[in-house]
């Protein structure tokens, strides 16, 4: 059953899944997405910087994945052989974050379908004895013309439909996409767009100081759903603080 977390400032986030123990080991976080996670342009690194020393993860995003793709051109056993391995000696979690490229009319996944994939991608990182944080997608930062505090929800279905992946199989959700888009309305397409990549216009993707501010945000609504994980990351009150608070970071 989801239960809503509400966090500082208007902000609020659904992260609900397993109930929170004792962590028996230090965390290892392998990242498991399209290019909104993965290397140069996405949220994954960003989340990996906060780590401390005694834990550990690897981005395995994928540019351009669908939650097919990402299978067939074998990231998805990366993910699991890393889980294989690391199992015993950490607790292993995966971020499983997909729906950007899912949606298009060009990559013949219907909605089920997506959900469905969600679904064994959960199934069989807990067969694994991993835990998976089914993470919904970032958000886009498409403001329609004159709504400078209201951002296109172009992710709302497949929002809907990793939280309920998530309910099927009793895993967390990290409502990234809740989250983002919330931000991004209360602080203005003015000061959304200071994240965008590349030239400027790629409201997508993310530049090297979005990298930073929405893996923080990643890492902090973790923290909000396993507080066991708190001491593994190193805190950054500063900019937890302007998030939280719906100010440009």
């Amino acid at each position: 059953m989801l239960h809503p977390v509400f966090v500082m400032g208007t902000l609020s986030a659904v992260v609900a899944g397993r109930p929170t123990a004792d962590c028996a080991k230090p965390p290892a976080f392998f990242l498991a997405g399209d290019s909104t996670t993965a290397i140069d342009g996405g949220w994954g690194d960003g989340l990996l910087a906060t780590l401390g020393s005694s834990a550990t993860g690897l981005n395995i995003g994928k540019s351009g994945a669908t939650t097919a793709s990402f299978r067939a051109g074998g990231y998805w056993s990366n993910v699991t052989q890393h889980v294989k391995d690391n199992v015993a000696k950490f607790d292993s979690y995966v971020t499983i974050s997909f729906g950007h490229n899912d949606q298009k009319d060009t990559s013949g996944i219907s909605l089920d379908q997506f959900k469905a994939n969600l679904i064994a991608f959960a199934n069989e990182v807990k067969d694994l004895g991993g835990i998976p944080l089914l993470t919904t997608s970032l958000t886009r930062r498409a403001f329609p013309s004159g709504q400078d505090h209201n951002a296109t929800d172009s992710l709302h279905d497949q929002r809907l439909a990793a939280i309920e992946a998530a309910e099927q199989t009793g895993s967390t959700v990290i409502d990234l996409n809740a989250a983002s888009l919330a931000y991004v309305n209360a602080i203005g397409k003015t000061a959304a767009y200071t994240y965008n990549y590349g030239d400027g216009t790629d409201t997508t993707h993310l530049n090297e100081h979005g990298t930073v501010v929405f893996g923080r945000m990643v890492s902090d609504l973790i923290i909000r759903a396993e507080p066991c994980l708190e001491s593994y990351f190193v805190p950054n009150e500063t900019l937890s603080n302007a998030i939280w608070n719906n100010q440009p970071a």
